[in-house]
C-alpha cells in the first residue's frame, strides 16, 4: 500500500468516527505512524485530503451505477440501479453520514462545487435510464421523474445512514421500482422542465466531451502508482488505444472490465466508457 493510500484509509476511519473538523492532521499522522512532513508530501492540506476522499467515494458509486445502467437489461435495470445505490451507501455508511452532515453545514466552496458536479453526473445517468425505460411516454415529465428518483435515493439512504435501521435491500429496491413505475405511468403535471434544469450550470472538472489528453494523463499517473498486475497492463493497453486506436470493441470492453472492479481504477473505467461510447 502506498503512503498516500495509507493516509486516505486512516483519515477515512477517523473522519467517520469524529467528523472532518474534529480530526487533525496530527491525529492522522500519529495513527499512520508517519511524520507531518510525509503527510504534506502527499496532500497540501487537510482540505485537499477531504476532497480526495470525496472524489474517491463518489467516483466508486457513480462508476458502479453507470456500469449497471449501461449493461443491465431493461426489465432489470431499475431494480439493480436502486439495489446498487443503497448497497454502496450501506457499505460506506460511516463516511456517507459524515459527508451528508458536512455538506449541509459547509461553506467550503470546493466541497460544494464537487458535490454539485457529482450530482450532475448522477442526474445524467438517471435521465438516460428514464429515457431508455419509458421513452416518449414521459417526454414531458422525465425531469420531474429524475428528481423523484434522486429524492428516493436521498430520503431512504437516511434510514441506515442516520438511524441504523436494518434494511432488506432487495425489498427496498423492489418497493422503489414499483413506486417509480407508478410515477412514470401516472404523473401528468410536470414541474421541472428542461429549461429549469439547464439553469443549474456546473463547471466541469473535465470537459463535457472529456479530452483525450486529460484521460491519458490520469492513466499515466495511475500506472506510476500501481504494481505489476493485470489492471496495470490493461491500463497501458487502453492508453495505447486512446493514442492509436487499433483494438476491436470487444477487446476494449474486455480491458475496461479488467480495470472496473479495481477501486483505484473505477473512475478511469467510467471516463473511458463514456469516451469510447
Amino acid at each position: 500500500m502506498s503512503k498516500k493510500q495509507l493516509i486516505m484509509d486512516t483519515a477515512l476511519e477517523l473522519f467517520a468516527k469524529q467528523g472532518f473538523e474534529a480530526t487533525s492532521v496530527q491525529q492522522i499522522t500519529d495513527q499512520c505512524g508517519i511524520s507531518k512532513g510525509a503527510f504534506y508530501l502527499s496532500f497540501k492540506s487537510k482540505d485537499e485530503l477531504i476532497i480526495a476522499l470525496i472524489d474517491y467515494f463518489m467516483m466508486q458509486i457513480i462508476s458502479d451505477i453507470d456500469h449497471i445502467v449501461r449493461n443491465t437489461k431493461d426489465e432489470a435495470v431499475l431494480y439493480h440501479f436502486y439495489f446498487t445505490v443503497y448497497q454502496s451507501f450501506y457499505r460506506h455508511s460511516d463516511f456517507a453520514k459524515v459527508l451528508m452532515k458536512e455538506q449541509s453545514q459547509s461553506l467550503n466552496k470546493e466541497l460544494i462545487f464537487k458535490m454539485q458536479y457529482y450530482d450532475k453526473l448522477f442526474s445524467e445517468t438517471i435521465l438516460s435510464m428514464i429515457e431508455r425505460l419509458y421513452g416518449e411516454a414521459v417526454s414531458s415529465t422525465k425531469y420531474d421523474l429524475m428528481y423523484c428518483i434522486k429524492g428516493f435515493m436521498n430520503t431512504y439512504s437516511q434510514l441506515f445512514v442516520f438511524y441504523n435501521v436494518p434494511l432488506d435491500l432487495k425489498m427496498l429496491a423492489e418497493s422503489l421500482v414499483e413506486k417509480t413505475n407508478l410515477l412514470a405511468q401516472h404523473t401528468t403535471v410536470p414541474f421541472i422542465s428542461k429549461e429549469m434544469v439547464a439553469m443549474f450550470k456546473v463547471k466541469q472538472p473535465l470537459s463535457e466531451e472529456t479530452k483525450k489528453e486529460e484521460i491519458v494523463g490520469l492513466i499515466e499517473n495511475k500506472i506510476e502508482e500501481m504494481e505489476e498486475s493485470i489492471e496495470k497492463e490493461s491500463l497501458q493497453l487502453l492508453k495505447e488505444q486512446l493514442l492509436d486506436p487499433k483494438f476491436p470493441p470487444a477487446i476494449v470492453k474486455g480491458l475496461l472490465e479488467n480495470i472496473r472492479n479495481n477501486p483505484h481504477c473505477k473512475w478511469i473505467s467510467y471516463l473511458l466508457g463514456r469516451y469510447f461510447e
